[in-house]
């Protein structure tokens, strides 16, 4: 098996979202996923690492998670692409709430994506999982093998809310149970926040541990 793809971590905003560079270290060919804020920085880091960044993907139209997409793309000469059902609710009345807690209007995405749709760089992949709940387009983004890239649907430990505009709590445990803990135990997982001690999982471990997941596993 080849090694997993090279991830590098950025925790950047007020609510602490994890932005991950994951790339191909050969080629250095890569994806931005979920660009919240703090675009100097991670220009800086992509800069400093000589990526070639071939898409920026958000896991969700959570303002919090793209707000920073658009100058990042503009910077970078990059589509944006974001699930069909977010983009569509988060540039409607969806978004108010966000807009309220002082975050810019969400950046309109290149391109659309569904269940199943594939995101190439270098000799790696990145896989569409749709796990709607916590809002009607939540994705994650499986590289096949080794990791997982889990926004805002599954934490360490925890889970998301579903209680924002377009979530439905109880959909978004059936997306874990039914999306999530059905791949492989060692897969490590990559969440949207970084919340403690233990900035990544496994799906294995959130099994056996995460309390919100206990009950009829």
């Amino acid at each position: 098996m080849k090694p997993k793809p090279q991830i590098e971590t950025l925790v950047v905003g007020p609510l602490a979202v994890c932005c991950y560079l994951v790339y191909d270290p050969e080629t250095l060919e890569g994806v931005v996923i979920d660009p919240g804020d703090e675009v100097s920085r991670i220009l800086s880091r992509i800069k400093e690492q000589g990526l070639k960044i071939r898409w920026i993907l958000g896991t969700h139209g959570h303002a919090d998670h793209i707000a920073a997409a658009g100058r990042l793309r503009e910077a970078l000469g990059v589509p944006f692409a974001l699930h069909r059902a977010d983009e569509e609710f988060f540039q409607g009345e969806g978004a108010s709430v966000f807009l309220s807690w002082g975050f810019p209007p969400n950046p309109k995405a290149d391109q659309v994506f569904e269940e199943g749709a594939v995101f190439e760089f270098g000799a790696y992949q990145l896989t569409v999982i749709h796990t709607p709940g916590h809002s009607p387009g939540s994705v994650c983004f499986y590289d096949g093998k080794q990791v997982v890239f889990t926004g805002d649907t599954l934490f360490v430990g925890a889970v998301g809310r579903g209680d924002l505009p377009g979530g439905d709590y109880f959909q978004m445990m059936r997306s874990i149970r039914e999306k999530l803990l059905v791949l492989p135990e060692e897969t490590q997982v990559f969440p949207g926040h970084d919340y403690g001690d233990w900035p990544t999982s496994t799906i294995g471990r959130e099994k056996r541990e995460n309390p919100f997941l206990q009950e009829g596993i």
